[in-house]
């Protein structure tokens, strides 16, 4: 089989919870030997790097926001895009279109489901997001990160296909390195990531609670923290005149080295960074985003939570007082930590990426005939690839 001759497009857009499993995806393709080329929106094309010189193709999108104007706006936006995907795909021909979720993955996965040719979609949550519903009827397969997804018809869910989700090579790497050395005296390496666009709460908190700590405990800690821009000079500040070691930036390229040396990661819980943090095995504080309708990074947090790999605080309780008291816990028995870690690590699936790079390849080599058919419901799908 001649994988070259196939080209492979993967549309993904916005953030990097999108983004990143595309790119993870990529690197499996590639190893195998087929064309891949991205297609992605203004917000996405800020993580081209990641894609290791792949083609991108940039169209317009957008999101229905708030109010008459903005989805009036936004489907403008969107009207575009699909215009400029249908030129995409019917320039390149690809063999497939693989989508990651997100408005932005719409245009190019619609434009070829117009012209029939394969598409799969990728949902990174435990909820299946609108877009993804919105596409789902006309995918051949619906790849699952969760082994339960909510949001699915009866008639989608027998083309779902659980793979977890993908993380790049260089996060799935770290799956079978151990914890890190954690002395009961030692330092404790506390990396915090507020998702692709910041978590000002985590400004808000997190330093102010440190601060509080006794000179003995602030002395072995070490913070690497993404803050936005304009909250990195106050929290700067406070790190350094409680006289905390501390790395501050909008945003850190190395994400695979800085978990491989943390001892504790405290963050948002998107579907990707629950992902990389459960393959690196690193116990994690998970404050889920509040805002979202079907509360999907809660759910994402809780499957960690219960396996006993993670701490859920809602915003609402991550005050400083009570992140205190778990920080010191954690730095009188370090042994709680290197507990959870392996519970973390059970929870991941490190070859989520192979997984669907194998689905991608059943259907581009017409091997997964049953695909797009119509089943039977009362038999359910057991299929594993």
């Amino acid at each position: 089989m001649n994988n070259s001759a196939n080209l492979i497009l993967l549309s993904a857009g916005g953030t990097g919870g999108h983004m990143f499993p595309a790119a993870a995806l990529s690197q499996d393709l590639v190893s195998r030997g087929y064309r891949v080329e991205i297609v992605t929106d203004n917000r996405g094309k800020k993580y081209s790097h990641i894609f290791n010189g792949l083609p991108v193709h940039v169209i317009s999108s957008g999101t229905l926001g708030k109010g008459i104007v903005g989805k009036i706006k936004g489907m403008a936006a969107l009207g575009v895009g699909m215009v400029q995907a249908r030129s995409v795909v019917e320039r390149l021909k690809p063999s497939i279109v693989v989508g990651f979720g997100g408005y932005p993955s719409v245009p190019a996965v619609f434009a070829a489901q117009r012209k029939k040719i394969p598409t799969i979609i990728h949902e990174q949550n435990a909820v299946l997001g609108k877009a993804n519903a919105y596409l789902a009827p006309k995918s051949d397969r619906i790849a699952l990160s969760m082994p339960l997804t909510d949001g699915m018809d009866e008639t989608d869910a027998v083309r779902a296909i659980f793979t977890g989700n993908p993380v790049r090579e260089e996060v799935s790497s770290l799956y079978n390195k151990p914890y890190p050395n954690l002395q009961t005296d030692g330092t404790l390496k506390i990396l915090v990531m507020g998702g692709s666009l910041g978590a000002s709460v985590f400004s808000e908190v997190l330093p102010n609670a440190f601060a509080k700590l006794s000179n003995a405990y602030k002395s072995r800690l070490d913070i690497t923290q993404q803050c936005r821009d304009e909250d990195i000079d106050e929290v700067r500040e406070i790190y350094s005149r409680a006289g905390i070691k501390a790395r501050l930036a909008p945003f850190f390229e190395n994400i695979p080295e800085l978990l491989a040396e943390a001892h504790l990661v405290i963050s948002r819980s998107g579907a990707s960074t629950v992902a990389e943090v459960t393959v690196a095995g690193r116990p994690a504080i998970f404050v889920p985003y509040p805002f979202h309708k079907d509360q999907q990074q809660k759910i994402n947090a809780d499957v960690v939570a219960d396996a006993g790999g993670a701490w859920v605080m809602t915003q609402d309780g991550f005050t400083e007082d009570a992140l205190l008291s778990r920080i010191e816990n954690f730095l009188q028995n370090p042994e709680t930590l290197f507990r959870a870690a392996e519970a973390s690590r059970s929870c991941a699936k490190p070859d989520a990426a192979r997984r669907l790079g194998n689905l991608v390849t059943a259907l581009v080599s017409g091997w997964d005939k049953k695909a797009s058919k119509a089943y039977d419901l009362t038999q359910g799908r057991q299929d594993k690839l």
